[in-house]
């Protein structure tokens, strides 16, 4: 989309959609920001992010869907916490006070209230605060992609696909980045196990627009839950030039090939997309969906008995300042991982030791409040298997299996907890748990039927002898 082609005061008040500027220069500038946020895109046309930020910021200094917007942005990207970043706890009370010495819309009232409850990690009540706005505005696509990203952070599965079903028929073909609502379905539909339904979804949008990046992670991800490795790595190579455009989402779209690589147990070729692409870009970008992608990657493929230690102590360098940022649980197990894998350098326990101590006042941080059920005995879990204490790692992990999906992410992301669960009932010298590995590869293999790293696991499992 050129600059031509984005909204001013008047076409968002057509829409329903009212800004309080009177800069048309600030309100085209905030379409281009929600265009690149919905296209997982720096648009150098556009300005990039960075560039529309501060363009917008000096068209209306006192805009405040302008700040809700880029405020949101980096709270949303989990890459610091408001307790340790003074200049984000700032922007938050900044926007809140402009908001309260201004005549503002009561749906822009919402968005000031959505984004301050996030900001304090309250992310059901923020959440809430958006399906409020999206009940009077469903084309209001800011509220929707961050309540999207809400539920993302919550492991919401069954929330993140009905709040983009609710406001499907509101958006008609014309109106701008319709179709990319496809593929924010598929992704609620496939985390529901909608597997075939989600593929059409996506694919539909894929029709429409062909570098649609967010539809083609949509599919990889039906193909990853499938087992149909060979489906996806075609899939994810015929359209390479397509999502490649995409950066902030181009290393996870890389990451999911990878992942192809590692079910068929072809290392070497998980490893050079790694160095490649995924690594790469984490140096390049410090990007949170970057760097957890790279830590899962490497802790995997250890597990698959690969030696990744050089990386690991590379990987230190990016996860090793987020120690005591604490903004989601799913970030804190990754940067584990890290701590883990570069053996007795103290990150690990300081890691453990501040999430102990931010589970015992949580208030109102959802996040915090889950920290003593199941952020801290998975933390400890990883600790034990470490340490060579498989069993002891077990009996912390195996009573939370069904309770993991509220640290977050995606059922592809969190399974490398399902096979770390796995590896440790194998390598425990309690014969009971080399029959509850067994029992657990069983029930992988009904739900992913075919899966050549299930069969792999099956062979080493049944090789015990018990």
């Amino acid at each position: 989309m050129s600059a031509a082609g984005l909204r001013d005061c008047q076409a968002w008040r057509d829409e329903g959609l009212q800004l309080s500027t009177s800069s048309n220069e600030a309100c085209k500038l905030y379409d281009a920001l929600i265009t690149q946020y919905v296209k997982w895109r720096n648009d150098e046309t556009l300005g990039g992010f960075e560039g529309c930020i501060s363009a917008m910021q000096a068209a209306d200094p006192n805009f405040v869907m302008g700040h809700v917007i880029s405020t949101g942005l980096e709270l949303g990207a989990t890459t610091s916490s408001t307790r340790l970043n003074e200049q984000l706890a700032f922007a938050v009370k900044r926007t809140v006070e402009l908001a309260n010495s201004q005549d503002i819309t009561p749906r822009e009232r919402l968005h000031v209230k959505a984004m301050e409850l996030f900001s304090h990690g309250n992310f059901p009540k923020a959440c809430e605060v958006w399906e409020d706005i999206l009940v009077d505005h469903p084309t209001d696509l800011l509220a929707l992609k961050f309540a999207h990203d809400g539920y993302f952070y919550m492991g919401a599965q069954i929330p993140m696909r009905d709040s983009v079903a609710r406001v499907l028929p509101h958006w008609k073909p014309h109106m701008p980045l319709s179709s990319y609502l496809k593929g924010l379905y598929s992704f609620g539909l496939l985390e529901t196990r909608f597997y075939d339904k989600a593929e059409k979804v996506a694919m539909e949008g894929l029709a429409l627009t062909p570098d649609d990046a967010w539809s083609v992670h949509s599919i990889a991800h039906v193909y990853e839950m499938k087992a149909e490795v060979d489906k996806g790595l075609k899939f994810m190579q015929g359209r390479e030039k397509d999502w490649q455009v995409s950066d902030i989402l181009a290393s996870h779209n890389y990451w999911h090939w990878a992942l192809y690589f590692i079910e068929k147990g072809q290392y070497e070729a998980a490893l050079q997309i790694y160095d490649s692409q995924v690594f790469r870009r984490v140096k390049v970008t410090g990007s949170m969906l970057d760097t957890v992608d790279a830590s899962s990657m490497l802790y995997r493929l250890e597990m698959e008995g690969v030696c990744v230690k050089d990386r690991w102590r590379e990987m230190l360098q990016v996860t090793q300042p987020h120690t005591d940022d604490h903004v989601t649980l799913f970030n804190d197990l990754h940067f584990l991982m890290v701590s883990l894998g570069n053996k007795g350098n103290g990150t690990s326990q300081r890691l453990l030791e501040g999430l102990q101590e931010l589970a015992k006042e949580p208030g109102d941080n959802q996040q915090h409040q889950m920290a003593a059920t199941l952020g801290v005995p998975m933390c400890k879990a990883m600790i034990e298997y470490d340490q060579g204490n498989y069993s002891r790692a077990v009996d912390l992990l195996y009573p939370l299996r069904y309770d993991m999906v509220g640290i977050g992410g995606s059922d592809a992301q969190r399974d490398v907890f399902n096979q770390l669960l796995i590896h440790a009932a194998m390598k425990s010298d309690s014969k009971r748990h080399h029959k509850l590995g067994r029992c657990l590869l069983v029930e992988r293999d009904a739900a992913r039927p075919n899966s050549p790293l299930t069969d792999r696991l099956m062979q080493r499992a049944l090789a015990l002898h018990d």
